[in-house]
């Protein structure tokens, strides 16, 4: 009988690499796949949500206040709307989730930024019908003057405004999509810049005068054509991080240089929009 062969160390070592190689394109490919699914199983959440909003307004006549992000799941108060008296004693948080009973975060884990306009959210008693200062960054313009004014409990008329605009960009150049919104919610995607955790702890926040910082913080102000300044969010396609990025405030000229890094995904309403559900839901007008 001829003596059996194995394996030498060569052949082995070959083998090594093959099965390396094979695994590296193998995860490459599912990585990808686990990123689509995420960003899908979210748009869906907010999909939910969204129409748990427009619920609540057509069962309370007003829009629900921000929850604070800072309490983490289990304290009370958690996802509980901050409503003090007749308005909201914070118009940026994040999704009220106990109050609506929608999910409390998005697919990686972390809750969903939330600006309300104040004039939307706050009690038939405010007898505010217009966006104004000092809440907004500037008066709704034209005013709204209702006559008869709504019945109780809806707190806003078919002429009510809100004070977000949002925008988007092509090259770096800014581009309103939308103005007078009465809300938007955000998930901040797969980087989670700035998001709330449900620990009450908030992660690490983006680059200071980018579209990612502007959606954390909610306090950068623009004025969309022909509206008045309002809230100013961006939703735009994704981009990675880049060396030298600059996202410039609106209106803004193309700058040469590559746009900062977003994965934020971005919900919002038009007033006109809402008002027609709640037309539709006999509380208005």
């Amino acid at each position: 009988m001829s003596p059996s062969k194995g394996f030498t160390l060569a052949e082995m070592a070959v083998a090594v690499v093959i099965l390396a190689i094979l695994l590296f394109g193998a995860m490459v490919p599912f990585s990808t796949q686990m990123d689509i699914r995420n960003v899908a199983d979210t748009r869906r959440t907010m999909s939910s949500i969204l129409d748990a909003i427009v619920g609540f307004a057509q069962a309370n006549g007003r829009l629900p206040c921000p929850a604070n992000g800072a309490t983490a799941t289990g304290l009370p108060g958690a996802g509980i709307e901050q409503l003090s008296g007749n308005s909201c004693s914070a118009t940026m948080g994040v999704v009220p989730w106990a109050t609506l009973g929608t999910p409390e975060t998005d697919a990686w884990g972390r809750r969903f930024s939330y600006r309300v306009s104040p004039v939307f959210a706050d009690s038939a008693a405010a007898s505010t019908w217009a966006t104004s200062t000092p809440a907004s960054p500037a008066n709704q313009t034209q005013p709204c003057v209702p006559t008869p004014p709504p019945a109780a409990p809806t707190t806003f008329a078919l002429c009510t405004l809100g004070d977000i605009a949002l925008f988007t960009r092509a090259a770096s150049a800014s581009a309103p999509i939308g103005s007078a919104l009465p809300l938007v919610f955000i998930s901040h995607g797969k980087n989670g810049y700035g998001a709330w955790q449900i620990t009450g702890v908030r992660l690490p926040a983006p680059a200071p005068g980018t579209d990612e910082a502007a959606n954390v913080n909610g306090n950068t102000t623009a004025t969309p054509t022909g509206g008045y300044s309002s809230w100013a969010f961006y939703s735009r396609n994704p981009a990675p991080a880049a060396s030298g990025c600059v996202d410039p405030t609106p209106p803004g000229t193309p700058s040469g240089s590559p746009l900062c890094e977003f994965d934020d995904i971005v919900v919002t309403l038009s007033s006109s929009a809402l008002i027609a559900r709640m037309v539709a839901a006999g509380k208005l007008p």
